[in-house]
Parts: C-alpha cells; sequence; structure tokens
C-alpha cells in the first residue's frame, strides 16, 4: 500500500488510508495489536504504547527499559500492567539483550523471569524464540523494528529486534532459519508482523547506510512491487531508508507468502506523545515493549 499521512478519530497519525493497528484501552493501559494475529487462536501479543503507566518525565507514562534510568519499582509495577492484560504473571516473562545484532536465542521454562524479575545469563540477544505455551517474549523499541512470528502449523513463535543493522543483517530471515532448526518451521506457514517503528518519512540517513542497503538487498529487489523503494534521495546528500518495506522483502525473500504479512501503519516518530521515540525526542526517552505468548 502506498504510504500517506493522516490523522485518525483518536489524534493517531497513520500512514495507510485504512486502520491496520487495533486500539485498545484496559483501564488506563492503551495498547495496539495486530488483526493477523488477533485471528490466530493459539496465541496472544500487544504492542505498548506510552499511556497507562506510573514512569514520569520523559519516560512517561509507560516506560519498559530495564537498563537504569528508573526506579527498579516503577518498571516493575509498568510490566504488571503488561503482565494483567495479557493474564500471564510476570515471572514468565522472558526479555531479549539488545545489541543490534541477528543473534536468535531460543527460550524455555528454565529461562522465564530472566530480565524482568531474574537476572539475564545471556547478552547480544537481539531474537527470541520458543515452543512452550505461557511464556512471554519481550523485545523494547524507541524506533526500531519489533518483529512477531508466529507458526500456527508447529505451535512455534519469535519475537525480534531490528533496527537499520538488524535488517541489514537480515533478523527476519535469521529468525525464521531458527525456528526451521528447533521447530521444523516452514515459512510458507508462518505469520509475520512488522510492528510499530520509524516510517521513511522520518527516517533520514547517510550515504554509507544507503550503500549498506543496496549491498544487501541488490538480490531481493525484484520483490518490490510498482512504486516501492527502500530509499529516495532527499536533496541534502541524504537519504529516507524505508525499513518496513526492507523487512518485508527479508521475509519475502526467506519464503514467507505476501498474505501472511501485516505491516505497521503507525510510526513512533510521528507520534511522540503516544509512542517513545529515539529520533524525535533526541533520546530523551523511554522505552516502548513488544509481547508474544502461546496460549496452547
Amino acid at each position: 500500500m502506498k504510504q500517506i499521512q493522516r490523522i485518525d478519530q483518536n489524534g493517531i497519525t497513520r500512514k495507510y488510508e485504512k486502520d491496520i493497528l487495533t486500539r485498545h484501552i484496559r483501564g488506563e493501559l492503551e495498547y495496539l495489536t495486530f488483526p493477523l494475529l488477533d485471528e490466530c487462536d493459539c496465541v496472544k501479543h500487544l504492542f505498548s504504547t506510552r499511556l497507562g503507566g506510573v514512569s514520569q518525565g520523559c519516560y512517561g507514562t509507560m516506560n519498559l527499559s530495564t537498563n537504569g534510568e528508573e526506579d527498579r519499582a516503577v518498571i516493575l509495577e509498568n510490566y504488571r500492567r503488561i503482565a494483567a492484560v495479557l493474564d500471564e504473571p510476570l515471572d514468565r516473562f522472558v526479555k531479549s539483550k539488545q545489541t543490534h545484532t541477528t543473534n536468535v536465542l531460543q527460550v524455555t521454562g528454565e529461562d522465564a523471569g530472566k530480565g524482568i524479575v531474574r537476572e539475564l545469563t545471556y547478552t547480544d540477544v537481539d531474537g527470541l524464540i520458543t515452543n512452550e505455551p505461557g511464556l512471554v517474549l519481550t523485545t523494547t523499541y524507541a524506533d526500531c523494528v519489533p518483529l512477531y512470528f508466529v507458526d500456527p502449523v508447529h505451535i512455534a513463535i519469535g519475537l525480534s529486534h531490528s533496527g537499520w543493522r538488524g535488517t541489514v543483517g537480515k533478523m527476519g530471515q535469521a529468525t525464521l532459519e531458527a525456528m526451521r532448526n528447533a521447530f521444523d518451521t516452514d515459512p510458507k506457514d508462518v505469520l509475520c508482523c512488522i510492528g510499530p517503528s520509524i516510517c521513511k518519512d522520518c527516517y533520514e540517513v547517510s550515504e554509507d547506510v544507503k550503500e549498506a542497503f543496496e549491498e544487501a538487498f541488490a538480490s531481493c529487489k525484484h520483490l518490490l512491487r510498482e512504486g516501492e523503494t527502500l530509499y529516495t534521495e532527499n536533496g541534502n546528500g541524504k537519504y529516507q531508508l524505508d525499513l518496513w518495506t526492507a523487512n518485508k522483502l527479508v521475509l519475502l525473500a526467506a519464503g514467507v507468502t505476501p498474505e501472511h504479512i501485516q505491516i505497521t501503519d503507525i510510526c513512533t516518530c510521528c507520534n511522540p506523545e503516544y509512542l517513545h521515540s529515539h529520533r524525535a525526542s533526541h533520546g530523551k526517552r523511554g522505552l516502548l515493549g513488544a509481547f508474544l505468548v502461546l496460549t496452547q
């Protein structure tokens, strides 16, 4: 779909003519879900907003960063509110340790609580996969791309963080390969969602980043539809980079079918009062969370 810009009835800037993400309100908490995954009876999922937590100032009010910028009790209360919506205990959440890699870790019940109520025992992990019900995969964001994966055939899931480095490294492919190796997942069966993140209009990059994408995506440009581009030159010697389209190409090249891919219509940077954005806030922000859990 061609990207546009419009304000919906709730004051949220949307990027397509029709709404994609569904808005939910539970008490003070507001969160987003994908219809593609809402229709799947083997998972629960959500993507948080800035609304409904207890954080203050530039972190307000829902900050899910565990890096020590805010008091731990505040962060745990924010996570408890997410846990209540998902109806899952907080000690069953498992968090990534993101360093812009394409490393994917299979987690089990032995990892439950890590990164939130227990210390992490791993590092350099930007993707998590599991086939254990009730284990809540958790990754965090402030402009980078969340990638959701659901294999309804082998009943397995994955959740990955993909910034520009992860996208160049093809994190989507790495996650699907990890699921294939662990669970015999076939990409053509997988439901994939590309979550709220920075849009092409907001994401200006330098020549070296553009060149990295040129090289990484040279073999799959044929998958672009008419009118689609990975980037456009903006006339200032810089480029507007489309991480949404790039991640879609990664998924298509890895064997995911077009009808099994749903892409966000909400940009973090276009909605700085609604979503945390590193670029819009010049680094003074909290973190959003993506959550995915098997129910059976």
